[in-house]
């Protein structure tokens, strides 16, 4: 049992509003709750989302991996080869 007059007063049906539209209902202590980014239009769950490479870094990682794994099937390649 929860005291009387000391808890907040709960919304069980808050509204979540994002640029100006009702983007869900929540519970919570506020009855509105107003929010910049959410699921709906975040780049990462949209597939929007863009890496910014300004030193080549995605790149160099990519080339060296593609060489680790060119090596490894080179020498599996090298390793058949030799067994028959």
């Amino acid at each position: 049992m929860s005291k009387p007059d000391i808890h907040p007063t709960w919304y069980p049906e808050a509204k979540v509003i994002c640029n100006g539209e009702v983007v869900m209902t929540v519970g919570s202590t506020c009855p509105k709750i107003n929010v910049e980014v959410w699921s709906g239009n975040h780049p990462f769950y949209t597939g929007t989302q863009k890496i910014i490479d300004t030193e080549g870094r995605v790149d160099r990682f990519q080339k060296r991996y593609a060489m680790i794994g060119k090596k490894v099937n080179k020498e599996a390649s090298e390793s058949d080869s030799a067994e028959k």
